[in-house]
């Protein structure tokens, strides 16, 4: 596939393809909840016209390649072409009815839960670094049906019920949305970890093993994990009964606010453990060695242009480091 014939194809449609379908029409603007974050109001508009997509959550828009890029984090074009051609057997003419809705879970008609096994979904979590043996106890395989086509992804459960849901092409959540969170099974421990999403809490225990197999101290720690950042109202009356909270959050915008936000409220019960990862976006970008320079998401501040040397040297460091 090249440049010219990807953007002959309809953002509309190849979003459709992955399982978006838009909450409303404004004249030529289709609006969506958007594929790059989570969020309950419709903030990500795409015009139908000039087949430009602009997310008002990131501040971020462009043409079809763009939304690639944001959705799959990299910027080599020749990769960004090869995961749209891999959407063209589903892509086609998409029609939208803005009725009434009443069911939220409308995406996974049919939705069944069971032992995460599908050979495409591991080797989706060999490619982000993690530890299948630790992604089969943490999560689950969900297989439902969307516009009449059978879809399979992995489930990460909450505490209302609801489920995370990601694949290689796709990221929504099964209603009820809500945070995390999981106690040790011999009483609460005086320390939380907390993380954004369940990928970087699925890295954390991959570091832990692969650094200390025999002795990974996973069990510890109670871990909250919130799901989207919009859930911290959620978690902080769990947080309160911590003495101490280990915090890894995103390096962006939405993780230091965040962070910024629990350092107000709990103080010094509150530990940054983002600085053990801060040449990169996120605790799963240090897992697969992606630092910030390689990323689709760059953080923009002043002072911290460093030399490729000294971002991927935390890698090299026998044994990584102790989280």
């Amino acid at each position: 596939m090249t440049t010219q014939e990807a953007k002959q194809i309809r953002i509309a449609d190849y979003l459709q393809s992955l399982g978006y379908t838009p909450v409303k029409q404004q004249d030529k603007n289709l609006w969506y909840k958007s594929p790059l974050r989570e969020e309950t109001d419709a903030s990500f508009k795409v015009n139908t016209e000039f087949e430009k997509w602009y997310d008002f959550g990131i501040g971020k828009g462009g043409n079809i390649l763009a939304l690639a890029a944001e959705l799959y984090r990299s910027e080599d074009v020749a990769y960004l072409l090869k995961r749209i051609e891999e959407r063209t057997a589903y892509i086609r003419p998409a029609s939208f009815s803005f009725g009434r809705q009443d069911s939220a879970n409308q995406p996974y008609q049919g939705l069944r839960v069971g032992e995460l096994s599908s050979p495409a979904l591991i080797a989706y979590l060999q490619e982000r670094g993690i530890n299948i043996g630790l992604a089969k106890r943490e999560c689950r395989e969900l297989r439902f049906m969307n516009a009449d086509k059978p879809y399979f992804a992995i489930g990460f459960p909450n505490m209302a019920g609801g489920y995370e849901v990601r694949n290689r092409y796709f990221k929504g959540c099964v209603a009820p949305k809500n945070i995390t969170h999981i106690r040790q099974q011999d009483g609460q421990r005086c320390m939380c970890y907390l993380f954004e999403g369940f990928m970087d809490y699925l890295s954390f225990l991959t570091i832990r093993v692969r650094n200390n197999p025999q002795y990974p101290r996973l069990d510890t720690q109670d871990y909250v994990i919130l799901n989207s950042v919009s859930n911290l109202a959620k978690a902080e009356s769990i947080l309160e009964t911590y003495t101490r909270i280990g915090c890894f959050l995103d390096n962006d915008t939405a993780g230091r606010n965040t962070c910024k936000k629990l350092k107000e409220k709990f103080g010094e019960r509150l530990l940054d453990k983002s600085l053990y990862y801060r040449d990169y976006k996120d605790l799963n970008d240090y897992l697969c060695g992606k630092p910030l320079s390689q990323s689709a998401e760059p953080i923009k501040e002043k002072k911290q242009l460093q030399s490729a040397r000294r971002m991927i040297q935390p890698l090299k460091k026998k044994g990584g480091f102790h989280l």
